[in-house]
């Protein structure tokens, strides 16, 4: 069994929702996303099947869309009207769950703490575990009753190009990338036309995918903590989480959190801002 596995800050297992699924406070929502490789529909497999009283979480349109980047973090204003409109407000404990397993969930979870909001969990396993697990699962929507929702945009969380450049150049934080080794490395093509290959100079690789079990759910603390240090991550100094677009640097995030390391932010842009702008920097191999 797992190091304090239900925490409803940071990540709750199958059971502990089955157990409190029907509170009356309790907000689901489904993240699910998927890049164009994985030949997924979240939409459509939402409509078809979810855990009941789960609402759709579309990242892509609660976003900035503004930006030419993709998934950008939402004005404020939009974040709390979107919440609204799926009756998530104050009060309500939120548990966010992917079709992935812990995949997009996590982007979620600190977009919620990006807006002030603390009491938001991610589904340890997702809705891959809570299927395999024989548990209810229904294709009916569910009845939305509007609720404020006070938001306290919490601005250290998150991270700009400027800043991240200027955190790679001082070396005065860890930044830590969460995507494939060879993407890292420069060794494979990135899956966004026009962006270079290769990472932030300094930067330490931890691939999403070794922070999580064979089964999809996120290792105990204990195991993270062993993970990231072998890696090179050095844990004393603040961290910096990348990825490709800003979804699995997340699971990153929330990784940090669970060994209790609080000074964490996540660059918003990722690769898709840095490997764009061929006055940056890059690495390749294991500079």
């Amino acid at each position: 069994m797992k190091d304090h596995i239900d925490d409803p800050k940071t990540l709750v297992s199958t059971e502990w929702l089955a157990t409190h699924l029907r509170g009356p406070d309790l907000r689901i929502l489904d993240a699910s996303w998927y890049l164009p490789d994985m030949n997924r529909d979240a939409k459509a497999e939402f409509a078809e099947s979810h855990i009941p009283d789960a609402r759709f979480c579309d990242i892509d349109e609660i976003s900035d869309l503004r930006s030419e980047l993709p998934h950008m973090v939402p004005p404020v204003e939009k974040f709390m009207s979107r919440m609204r409109a799926m009756g998530v407000g104050d009060g309500h404990q939120v548990v966010v769950y992917d079709g992935a397993g812990l995949f997009s969930a996590a982007r979620v979870w600190w977009l919620f703490k990006l807006m002030g909001q603390t009491n938001v969990a991610v589904l340890d396993g997702g809705f891959p575990k809570w299927v395999a697990e024989g548990r209810p699962t229904s294709d009916q929507s569910p009845v939305i009753r509007d609720r404020h929702m006070t938001v306290t945009r919490n601005n250290g969380l998150v991270r700009d190009v400027t800043e991240v450049a200027r955190a790679a150049k001082l070396g005065d934080h860890t930044i830590i990338d969460a995507r494939s080794s060879d993407r890292f490395d420069g060794t494979a093509p990135e899956p966004r036309d026009g962006m270079r290959s290769g990472h932030i100079p300094g930067s330490k690789n931890v691939f999403f995918r070794d922070v999580l079990a064979s089964d999809g759910t996120m290792l105990s603390p204990d195991d993270l903590k062993k993970v990231f240090e072998s890696r090179g991550v050095d844990l004393s100094k603040p961290t910096i989480t990348t990825c490709g677009s800003g979804v699995t640097a997340a699971v990153l995030s929330l990784a940090l959190e669970r060994i209790g390391k609080t000074d964490h932010s996540l660059y918003d842009g990722s690769w898709s801002e840095w490997g764009m702008y061929h006055d940056l920097p890059i690495a390749t191999g294991n500079d």
